[in-house]
């Protein structure tokens, strides 16, 4: 799996807060100026437009792709619970980006 995120996206945040997303085998990419990389990766699974309109996006490991912050966090639960890896339940909730900062520009 892997999860597309930005610096400064409280949603991004929060999941990176809760989880062990390492012990959980969930690969983070860092969409920023520096790192061509992970940009090239979001375009290979054709998810710049989604990434125009909302962050997080989670890739499954079967290329599916989730952008509804609930479901990556319910899925991440499950992955979490799967593995027997705890995770964080006393992250207040981001409920939302009203700013715009969760998203690619």
């Amino acid at each position: 799996m892997t999860l597309f995120t930005k610096p400064d996206c409280r949603l991004c945040d929060q999941l990176k807060r809760r989880f062990d997303l390492k012990g959980m085998e969930v690969d983070i990419e860092v969409l920023d100026t520096g790192d061509a990389g992970a940009l090239a990766h979001l375009a290979w699974h054709g998810l710049v437009e989604t990434a125009r309109k909302t962050l997080p996006i989670l890739v499954l490991d079967d290329s599916a792709t989730v952008d509804d912050f609930a479901d990556i966090e319910s899925l991440l639960i499950s992955r979490a619970e799967q593995r027997g890896l705890k995770y964080n339940d006393s992250v207040a909730p981001a409920v939302s980006c009203e700013t715009g900062v969760c998203a690619i520009n």
